[in-house]
């Protein structure tokens, strides 16, 4: 009885170790709508020690800021099967074409199963101009995301 106990927390913490060793994740995805589809890579590295977690779109770093706003990663959580990516974008009050937006702000909460490809993002969109043009409140969205290489540790 004592040695199935033992055999189960060392396979737990074994399993747990082995996630830890992971440094980036790299997959292929497509998006479709309205006929539509678009192809790109999706890079996530890991926080390690003082790096923050980063999500690069065809190689461009989500992490963004200038005057007209700033779009940050926040977080990035291994929690079995899936992954979850927390991201946050504020924009600044900006005029187009004439027409004035006030201020805006994006909430993005992805969930990503690297086993099935499945990717959700639920974006909550407040204010500015995709508050204007979308539509204030909650819009959800899948693709998919396949693992194109194995997950590997940088150093």
């Amino acid at each position: 009885m004592n040695l199935s106990k033992i055999l189960i927390c060392l396979s737990v913490a074994l399993t747990s170790f082995a996630a830890c060793a992971v440094d980036v994740l790299e997959f292929n995805c497509k998006r479709s709508e309205k006929g539509y589809t678009e192809e790109y890579e999706m890079k996530l590295t890991l926080a390690s020690g003082t790096q923050k977690a980063k999500v690069f779109l065809d190689g461009r770093d989500l992490d963004q800021s200038d005057a007209l706003g700033s779009q940050t990663v926040k977080n990035i959580t291994l929690a079995r099967p899936n992954i979850l990516i927390l991201i946050e974008a504020k924009f600044e009050p900006e005029e187009i074409m004439g027409v004035s937006y006030p201020a805006g702000s994006v909430i993005t909460n992805i969930t990503l199963d690297p086993v099935t490809g499945k990717f959700k993002k639920v974006e909550k969109i407040q204010g500015g101009i995709l508050g204007a043009t979308i539509g204030n409140g909650t819009q959800t969205s899948e693709e998919s995301c396949l693992l194109s290489k194995a997950p590997y540790k940088t150093k």
